[in-house]
């Protein structure tokens, strides 16, 4: 007796899998942190008095009268506003959502134009946002080629601690040739080359040799820093005349956009390496996630031995694209000497290789993302001079510290988390 067993008739209903809800209170914190700082300030240590702000510089076409605003109310309609983002970053981190990009630039925005308003209370002076804004760029420059080189080195697997080392070594190679030539251009070339020699060493030894690619681009650093001291206290100090003088770049103002209030004085009354600057940002994106260059160097810092299966070379396609990020950041370096400073001196770029490598991570190897956050370093590197000018009260020690805290919170607080290139300090042996 054989016992029938029931047809089971596939159910036509798709399978529905629950997402797994992932909450980033991170940006809520960093923005909470920031609104309590708010208070504190603003509120209880609050100073009386009006603060004015002028937007236009006399070169412009178009004047914009100076803008005076009452302290106290000011300090009660930001601090609102500071809570109110700050809740509703809460709320979408509640509901398993990101918070905006251009909520954090509000709230960043709305924090700077308190802090000023607070800092500059009852000064005599007003408050040059286009000369703030100007100088911001200015300081941003080297950072963003810098970190356009480590974008480009870390994308394609080798992380480049070395960025100090070539922005400190095209400073000092362009300032010798330009001096010795008198021609920038050629400065700007010698540069690119310095900052490719710098970048040969770390490839060859963390590609060929399999060296930690962190100790090599740490030592890389050390030996930069102690060879142009050796050569600034032996050349260029008793040769300062005919070794360390070179011609700077004049600034070239772009007809009608440099009229812009703000805008024109800020992004279109600068020097040719500026102008070099906004090409490269576009170049380096478009170049990365557009072309087929672009596709195998990703390819490689994200997984070599896959891209060693279809025919790519790993070790060049790290070794040639590592020295290009070099000859990137070295026209970083030479903009201390052929576009800002002048001269050459001892550590010029005092750690700016490393806040550049900071604003990769913040900019999530992300060129555009990159300079953006190279900006924002730049921004606060450049409030401290600004202060100081106004008389703030705010101590220069502390002022001092601003672009290296605003890096910690970038990085630690505000970014969250973030996945590098899969590669990127791996070294890989071909089986």
């Amino acid at each position: 007796m054989s016992v029938a067993t029931p047809a089971v008739t596939p159910s036509s209903a798709p399978i529905e899998l629950e997402k797994a809800v992932v909450r980033n209170w991170k940006p809520p914190i960093g923005l909470g942190i920031f609104a309590l700082i708010g208070i504190l300030l603003f509120l209880v240590f609050s100073r009386p008095g009006t603060t004015s702000f002028r937007f236009s510089t006399d070169g412009d076409q178009i004047q914009i009268p100076i803008w005076v605003v009452d302290a106290t109310t000011a300090y009660i309609v930001v601090t609102v506003l500071l809570i109110a983002i700050a809740a509703v970053s809460a709320f979408l981190a509640y509901r398993a959502r990101r918070t905006p990009i251009w909520l954090i630039a509000v709230f960043a925005g709305l924090f700077m134009f308190g802090f000023l308003t607070w800092a500059a209370a009852g000064a005599s002076l007003p408050v040059q946002i286009a000369s703030l804004l100007v100088g911001a760029v200015s300081l941003s420059v080297p950072l963003v080629f810098g970190a356009l080189g480590g974008v480009i080195s870390e994308r394609v697997g080798v992380v480049n601690v070395a960025i100090e080392g070539q922005l400190l070594a095209g400073a000092f190679v362009s300032a010798l040739v330009a001096s010795a030539t008198g021609i920038q251009v050629l400065g700007l070339l010698a540069a690119m080359v310095a900052g490719v020699l710098v970048s040969f060493v770390l490839a060859a030894f963390s590609i060929k040799y399999f060296v930690d690619q962190v100790i090599v681009g740490v030592v890389l650093n050390v030996l930069v820093v102690g060879l142009t001291s050796f050569l600034f206290s032996t050349l260029l100090a008793p040769n300062a005349a005919l070794l360390n003088s070179p011609p700077r770049f004049d600034r070239l103002e772009i007809p009608l956009l440099s009229q812009i209030p703000i805008i024109g004085p800020v992004f279109f009354r600068q020097t040719i390496i500026v102008y070099l600057v906004y090409v490269a940002v576009f170049v380096v994106w478009f170049a990365l996630f557009k072309t087929r260059w672009g596709l195998r160097l990703r390819s490689v810092g994200e997984h070599p031995q896959a891209a060693d299966t279809v025919g790519i070379n790993v070790a060049r396609t790290r070794f040639w694209n590592v020295s290009l990020a070099g000859a990137i950041a070295g026209l970083g370096g030479a903009y201390y000497t052929l576009g800002s400073v002048g001269a050459f001196n001892k550590e010029m770029t005092a750690g700016a290789g490393f806040i550049a490598l900071a604003a990769v991570i913040f900019g999530r190897w992300d060129p555009i993302r990159a300079t953006l956050a190279a900006l924002l370093f730049g921004f606060a590197l450049n409030l401290q001079y600004a202060l100081s000018i106004i008389g703030s009260p705010v101590p220069s020690e502390f002022m001092l510290m601003v672009p290296y805290l605003v890096t910690i919170f970038a990085v630690a607080g505000l970014v969250g988390y973030v996945r590098g290139p899969a590669a990127a300090g791996k070294p890989y042996v071909k089986s």
